[in-house]
């Protein structure tokens, strides 16, 4: 079987082209609309031209691929709310970092920080201006305070900030993250700040969060533990904002963090409960359609009441798809089902592409479809309990071959352990789902007993100390592995490359396995030349100290005012030695000058010594708010760049940004611009 014979595969390839397209190259709407229009028009013509012929053109089918690009890019443009003339970002009442009156309505929930309750918001209005547009909202965490509840409508006087990029070499981009959900700004407050104008619930979105509440409080009811219920709440109503960071962690280091988002696995198991549900209905006139609807009511419902995550839409628009392809006998191909969900959500939301639970979901479903069978042919256990495991063992592995190399890229980890956890785990996640649909119905209608909900937090629990005793396993955790994106295209092209050579054994697949080969080979190399040859120096942004790092290569010595080797393990070091390959890294105590190539670097700290002027250095560092008259320094030394870290009183920065400016001088703030990197040139 070609995949690529099948049409919804060619124009989904298309679509995510396109999507990719106006994602790396700014295309205007206009253009992408009027371009996409044409094409329409001389498809249509193409088409009506070669109908009456009852022939294939190679033009129709070029035209209908170029077309379908061009689609991608518009849907892009279309859905990229900076584009439209009532965002608020393009109006004219909205000005950054100033004070504005502004309506809100909340449109979800998500899991609040150390300090912050935070929301998706929708901006109504500012300054009564009708407006568009997503922020985050930040509410300072007060426990005598309610929390909002979505589709409430709050009013607030406040200022709306842009969100900062991260502010040092390969950390995680949080403004990016946001970018993707369409979110590009964020705002501050404290609860006493906010007046709720309505309490009313108008959206589906509204009603599910009510929902989720009244079945929370009737649990409540039943004396769960609070990890009990976060568990509960994450494997059945798709919330995990419960959940703490101890259970989050023994999750993703036992390698089963997908069981507590509710996707395709949880969707499949209750598509499988609503088809026995509903058996009887097929006996009457017409059952099976009426027993189609039910099952794609359901779990739609449940998709609803879940949130509509990215793994949720997906798995609910598959499985029912699977569903109704189960109830009229017709042969389901799973792949060109997959594809198809897949093709639906990104014609409604093309930036589902760049979410990194859609490419995992997708990627581990379309892994176990192709690879499992060939995995399952090798061994068919007699037993039938010998056989579940089986079937468990070589899911989880197959299921690795498809997510393992961008999990390793997004994640740099791989928990050793994952198929014990995950044949453990998963058979019995049925029963565990199955259990909890239960309990959940009964406390909603008051009819759950003591015994019942006592006998699931104990399954819960039980649960929970597993993951948590896997998790504890550190020798079978490896960590910080370096991978970059073309690692990761390297080993897809790989597996795909091995996958069609076992499946159609010939000379040219050959060919292709040994010229994936010759891929990574070229890849291994060039990476490794690119990171032994790497030179800089950089001074990182950390509040209230000063850090510094010259990297060569694979080596990294850090400076610091006081040594302290523990600073090697914080994940600012650890996401910057793992994105660079570093090995080695050295603790060293702060200098005053560095010779950085030809040119010196000068740290003037809180004593304000800077007495060399024979130096001239091009660089100056001011470190630990030192006490001084900035232009007196300048016209001593006659730098180019003024350097101030986050070690510096924000008033001394501003004093310092206000001279240099009048000074006609460069002047780096980290916590505005964030780490400074000065390249070395190469011995």
């Amino acid at each position: 079987m070609k995949l690529l014979d099948f049409i919804i595969i060619k124009l989904t390839i298309c679509l995510v082209t396109g999507i990719l397209l106006a994602r790396f190259f700014d295309i205007p709407l206009l253009f992408s609309a009027k371009v996409t229009g044409t094409l329409f028009t001389l498809l249509t013509l193409v088409y009506f031209i070669s109908k009456p012929r009852l022939e294939k053109t190679i033009w129709f089918g070029v035209i209908a691929y170029i077309t379908m690009t061009s689609l991608g890019v518009l849907i892009s443009n279309i859905h990229n709310q900076k584009n439209h003339k009532n965002h608020y970002t393009n109006n004219s009442e909205f000005v950054q970092d100033s004070l504005l009156t502004v309506t809100l309505k909340v449109s979800n929930s998500l899991k609040p920080n150390k300090f912050n309750d935070r929301y998706v918001v929708n901006i109504l209005k500012i300054n009564q201006v009708p407006v568009e547009g997503l922020s985050l909202l930040n509410i300072r965490k007060d426990s005598l305070n309610p929390v909002f509840a979505v589709d409430d409508i709050l009013i607030v006087k406040t200022k709306i900030h842009p969100i900062k990029a991260p502010l040092n070499p390969d950390q995680f981009n949080f403004k990016k993250f946001l970018e993707n959900k369409y979110i590009y700004s964020q705002i501050y407050l404290p609860y006493e700040q906010v007046f709720i104008s309505e309490k009313k619930r108008f959206t589906v979105y509204g009603y599910a969060d009510a929902i989720r509440k009244h079945i929370n409080t009737k649990l409540q009811s039943h004396n769960f533990k609070p990890d009990e219920l976060a568990i509960i709440n994450a494997l059945l109503l798709g919330q995990r904002q419960g959940l703490s960071e101890d259970i989050y962690n023994d999750y993703k280091n036992a390698g089963s963090i997908h069981i507590l988002a509710v996707s395709g696995l949880h969707v499949g198991i209750i598509l499988l409960f609503l088809n026995f549900l509903f058996k009887p209905i097929e006996y009457i006139k017409h059952g099976r359609i009426y027993k189609i609807i039910l099952i794609i009511i359901c779990l739609w419902i449940f998709a609803v009441i879940t949130g509509l995550s990215a793994s949720v839409l997906r798995a609910a628009l598959m499985f029912s798809f699977v569903a109704v392809a189960m109830n009229i006998n017709r042969p389901r191909n799973t792949i060109n089902i997959l594809v198809a969900s897949a093709f639906v959500l990104l014609m409604f939301n093309p930036n589902l592409l760049f979410d990194v639970g859609f490419q995992l979901s997708y990627l581990a479903v379309i892994a176990i479809v192709t690879i499992y069978p060939i995995l399952y042919s090798f061994w068919h256990p007699k037993y039938w309990l010998a056989d579940k495991f089986w079937q468990a063992f070589i899911v989880s592995i197959a299921a690795q071959f498809g997510v393992l190399p961008i999990s390793i890229y997004y994640f740099h980890q791989v928990p050793g352990l994952f198929f014990l956890s995950n044949v453990i785990a998963i058979p019995f996640l049925g029963f565990i789902l199955g259990f909890g649909i239960i309990v959940i119905i009964l406390s909603t209608i008051n009819l759950l007993p003591d015994f019942l909900s006592t006998s699931y937090g104990k399954i819960i629990e039980l649960m929970n100390g597993f993951f948590k005793w896997i998790a504890k396993q550190e020798t079978f955790l490896i960590q910080d592995i370096p991978f970059n994106i073309f690692q990761v295209i390297a080993s897809y092209i790989l597996i795909i490359s091995v996958y069609q050579l076992y499946m159609k054994k010939s000379y040219k697949q050959v060919l292709y396995v040994f010229t994936a080969i010759l891929i990574g080979q070229f890849v291994l190399i060039t990476t490794k030349y690119s990171t032994e040859t790497k030179e800089q120096f950089v001074v990182f942004h950390k509040g209230s100290s000063t850090l510094l790092g010259v990297h060569k290569g694979r080596k990294l010595q850090l400076q610091l005012r006081i040594i302290d080797t523990t600073e090697a393990n914080s994940t600012m070091i650890t996401n910057y030695t793992t994105s660079n390959y570093i090995s080695d890294i050295q603790v060293d105590s702060l200098q005053t000058l560095y010779k950085i190539d030809t040119k010196w670097l000068l740290v003037v700290d809180s004593l304000g010594v800077y007495d060399i002027k024979s130096l001239n250095p091009k660089y100056v560092l001011l470190s630990n708010s030192p006490k001084l008259n900035l232009k007196r320094l300048i016209d001593s030394l006659q730098p180019q760049v003024i350097i101030a870290d986050g070690s510096n009183y924000k008033s001394y920065m501003q004093r310092w940004e206000a001279t240099c400016k009048k000074q006609k001088l460069l002047f780096h703030q980290t916590n505005k611009k964030g780490a400074f990197v000065i390249p070395l040139k190469a011995d």
